[in-house]
């Protein structure tokens, strides 16, 4: 069985491989390897702006009766460029008695565009594990995870404009380099685009082990979109370049785990080697190594925002092979369920970007009001 699917990894990777070397040569040599042009490429890069990013929400009837619609409202009442939503569209397995969809049924990604288009920026979204890879639950209702991700890049992802209220135009990964439920089909929820000086990506990498673990795990999925994924983030590095980009910000949802101290919220590895050390299957080390190299030789600003493990933070926790940390690298992770309490932690992140200022981003956490729980707002 383990020769089997080293045979079938073997050539699924010679064959994406094979296929992502086409698209992308033939991509740059005629300039139709991306999709449509977004709407900002035109911009100076001289003005300070700002984004709003969320995910992990709504886990609960309260949360995404009041507390979501709690904080489209106070994003709405801010000028942002654009807003993200970092995965996850629900908690990790059904609730009974619920009000609102808690199962991976139509309904649920129905639910969540009404939330993206109340938004009056451009909202851009990514897949997250508890809308796709996990519905194989029983709980989620048992559907097949490659057909649930199909649907969602029918509902969220079938142009190339963005959703909200006022829309942008966006990159799309138009090569058949991911795996649906009848065969390799494009990445369409892999999105780029560039305002203000800075280039911005969303990638679709995945909690549960990236779908190599839970209910039923997928390696020839796995496979293929990771290596669509190493090259979107290569391409985007290399599209900054071009473009003379201040900096560049990934969007995903899946916590990769970084080192050895947040074995409860990630898994560990290695921070030199990459290497996963607490014995489960490893979905992120083939990309996370391409990304060091990258991050290393573009010298200019990387943030990597993700959501998964529902901790709001901002540090500094890639290092290099020798153990140096690496001073341009930036991981946010944004607000997350807290069910138990409520409305507790149904906040967002402002992120203000100057691409003339040394580090380009700066991070304010945005406590919606009426979402407060522990302490009243004054």
């Amino acid at each position: 069985m383990k020769r089997t699917t080293r045979a079938l990894r073997s050539w699924l990777s010679a064959s994406v491989a094979g296929l992502m070397l086409t698209a992308i040569m033939t991509g740059l040599a005629t300039g139709d390897g991306f999709q449509g042009q977004d709407d900002d490429d035109r911009d100076d890069g001289h003005r300070v702006y700002a984004i709003g990013v969320w995910g992990d929400l709504p886990y609960s009837d309260v949360q995404a009766l009041t507390g979501v619609p709690n904080l489209i409202a106070d994003m709405n009442k801010q000028d942002l460029a654009f807003t993200v939503h970092d995965g996850d569209l629900k908690a990790g397995n059904s609730i009974p008695n619920s009000v609102t969809p808690t199962t991976c049924a139509d309904a649920l990604y129905t639910q969540a565009l009404g939330y993206f288009n109340a938004l009056r920026a451009p909202a851009i979204l990514t897949p997250g594990d508890n809308d796709w890879t996990d519905c194989d639950r029983p709980s989620n209702g048992g559907f097949s995870s490659r057909e649930r991700l199909d649907h969602e890049r029918l509902i969220f992802f079938s142009t190339p404009f963005s959703l909200g209220q006022r829309r942008s135009r966006q990159q799309v990964q138009m090569e058949p380099l991911c795996l649906g439920v009848s065969g390799f089909v494009p990445c369409v929820e892999n999105r780029r685009w560039t305002t203000g000086g800075v280039t911005y990506a969303t990638l679709n990498i995945q909690g549960s082990c990236n779908n190599l673990c839970d209910t039923a795990p997928d390696p020839a999925e796995y496979a293929a979109r990771n290596l669509a994924n190493i090259a979107w983030m290569q391409a985007t590095f290399q599209i900054a370049e071009t473009r003379r980009s201040a900096a560049i910000m990934f969007i995903a949802q899946g916590n990769p785990g970084w080192d050895l101290t947040d074995g409860t919220r990630a898994p560990l590895r290695d921070p030199k080697t990459l290497v996963q050390t607490d014995g489960q299957p490893d979905g992120y080390h083939d990309f996370l190594s391409a990304l060091r190299d990258q991050v290393i030789a573009f010298r200019k600003p990387v943030t990597y925002v993700h959501g998964d493990s529902h901790y709001f933070r901002v540090d500094r926790p890639f290092l290099d092979s020798s153990g140096r940390r690496i001073e341009n690298f930036t991981r946010v992770e944004t607000f997350g369920d807290n069910a138990a309490n409520g409305n507790n932690d149904v906040h967002w992140v402002k992120i203000l970007v100057d691409a003339r200022s040394r580090e380009v981003f700066a991070f304010q956490p945005q406590i919606v009001p009426a979402n407060r729980t522990a302490v009243p707002a004054p």
